[in-house]
């Protein structure tokens, strides 16, 4: 028996068309589905046309605005596709990881670099994989699927601003790779044996501050008076500069003090922070209340902060919430 699977469309570069001042989104849902005739062989199809926006344009609401779609339309389909832009796609697929718990069901976020309208295309190829990973066996939870492989929602990165392989899965396995009809799976779905369950509170008051040599750290005066969470993009392994003048450590005493919530990251893609190798991040971790994010990508991060502190904003409860582990798939 065909599943039943609803296309959601947001917009992005797989909906866009050349106009005057460059390509913006402006194909329908239904139209999008025009030009993969196939899908319909393998299951059934309904569209809703949620956004038409270039994801540059993606604001945290609209992450809840997916989530209650998918809420709606919950118990009429059998999964659901996201088409979505690339450049924020990542952030999108964290985000409704949070947002969207203990998933029975497959929710895939795709889209493409190039535009679906055009000869040479990336995009039938990812709505075709998107559609067959939602409609197979035992799949259930977030995936960004893009250039042939499934990676789960938590762990995935744009890393490449132009190719068609644009993303990849940040320290943890690909969860399948798509090759036409054949789809080998590496993780096996964790079985939950509560409901799904929808978040629809955010937080969206996170900054995100990448060092570099030479910055001062009055920086984080501003940002302590106008943003409630702060994730810091540190070097290497994670640390914080203290030496002569540019004493990190005393401003965000300061913040921590003011009930601020401080997330220790690293501008290493692979591997993650290890804080507790190097005084830089042991003085940090001895004298502040801070969290790390080990092996977390940026955008996972963000998002969680942005669902755990809609929550609570209590140190000891975020932390709690902070290294819970939303499915056995992601770790985070």
């Amino acid at each position: 028996m065909k599943k039943n699977i609803l296309l959601i469309a947001t917009g992005g570069t797989i909906a866009s068309k050349k106009t005057e001042e460059g390509l913006a989104p402006q194909i329908t849902s239904e139209e999008l589905l025009g030009y993969v005739p196939e899908i319909k062989e393998f299951c059934n199809v309904d569209t809703l046309q949620l956004l038409n926006i270039d994801s540059t344009n993606i604001q945290p609401e609209y992450w809840i605005l997916m989530a209650e779609a998918i809420e709606k339309n919950y118990e009429k389909y059998d999964g659901f596709v996201i088409s979505h832009g690339t450049d924020t796609m990542s952030y999108t697929s964290a985000a409704l990881s949070y947002f969207i718990q203990n998933l029975d069901k497959p929710v895939i976020v795709t889209g493409a670099q190039k535009p679906i309208n055009v000869d040479i295309t990336d995009a039938k190829k990812n709505l075709l994989d998107s559609f067959r990973f939602a409609a197979e066996k035992d799949v259930c939870g977030v995936y960004l699927v893009f250039d042939g492989k499934a990676i789960v929602g938590t762990r995935a990165r744009k890393v490449k601003s132009k190719s068609y392989s644009a993303f990849e899965s940040i320290n943890f396995p690909v969860a399948a790779i798509i090759d036409d009809n054949r789809i080998t799976k590496y993780i096996r779905n964790e079985k939950f044996t509560e409901g799904v369950k929808f978040y629809k509170n955010i937080f969206p008051s996170i900054f995100l501050l990448k060092l570099v040599p030479g910055m001062e750290p009055d920086v984080l005066d501003y940002i302590g008076e106008k943003y409630e969470g702060v994730v810091i993009e540190s070097y290497g392994v994670g640390g914080i500069p203290f030496l002569d003048k540019r004493n990190f450590l005393e401003k965000l005493d300061s913040l921590t003090e003011n009930g601020k919530i401080i997330i220790i990251a690293t501008q290493v893609m692979f591997e993650g922070s290890d804080m507790g190798i190097y005084e830089v991040g042991i003085k940090a971790l001895n004298k502040l209340n801070v969290l790390q994010a080990y092996d977390m990508t940026i955008e996972a991060v963000i998002t969680k902060l942005m669902w755990i502190m809609a929550q609570t904003k209590d140190f000891n409860e975020v932390k709690k919430l902070f290294y819970t582990r939303i499915n056995e798939d992601s770790l985070y």
